[in-house]
This record gives C-alpha cells, sequence and structure tokens, in this order.
C-alpha cells in the first residue's frame, strides 16, 4: 500500500538503506550530508520531494510521475467544480433600500 507508513522504501543515496515511509523524510536529508558527489548527480521532483531522479531521466520522470498524474486530475476536478459553480450560482443581492428622494 503506497500510503502505509510503516512500508520500506529504497534509498536513492545507498541501494542497502531500506527506510519506513513516515522516515524518508529525514533520512534523505542526512544520507544527502554522507553522500555529497551522489546528491550533485540527482534530481528532486517539482511533484514530490521524495522522488530523487538521476539528472538526465528528470523530463523522462516528470512525464511518467504518479503524483503530477494526481495533481493534474485535482486541478480538473476543481476548475470543473468551479466552474459548475458559476453556472447554478443565483444571484440573490437586492439594493438596499433608499430614504433619499433626489427629486426634493
Amino acid at each position: 500500500d503506497v500510503l502505509d507508513p510503516e512500508r520500506l522504501v529504497l534509498c536513492p543515496y545507498n541501494k542497502h538503506h531500506r527506510i519506513r515511509a513516515c522516515r524518508f523524510p529525514y533520512h534523505l536529508v542526512k544520507c544527502r550530508k554522507s553522500y555529497p558527489k551522489l546528491a550533485e548527480e540527482l534530481a528532486t521532483c517539482p511533484f514530490n520531494a521524495r522522488h530523487l531522479v538521476p539528472q538526465a531521466d528528470l523530463s523522462d520522470h516528470i512525464m511518467k510521475c504518479t503524483d503530477r498524474q494526481l495533481m493534474d486530475q485535482d486541478m480538473v476536478n476543481q476548475s470543473s467544480g468551479f466552474q459548475r459553480e458559476q453556472m447554478s450560482a443565483v444571484s440573490t443581492w437586492q439594493a438596499p433600500p433608499c430614504d433619499e428622494d433626489w427629486e426634493t
């Protein structure tokens, strides 16, 4: 299960490191300091900072990233919901009563 915080995730800096998903962000920070040369070669996905890929593969990763697909779908859902709200919204605004008589 992708959402399971106890699942084991493979470290991009050291393939022998298997970290629980809930600890993974902290591990990335620590391992990045331990492997500075490798850290320079890896690029961070703009949709999920936990995705570290070789810089040469970043554009391919961006096209296939599951988090991008989720974000794209979420944006489509939000925009279509907004359009539905705009179309179904009926204005209930009424001018306030006016006590002034400009003719007098």
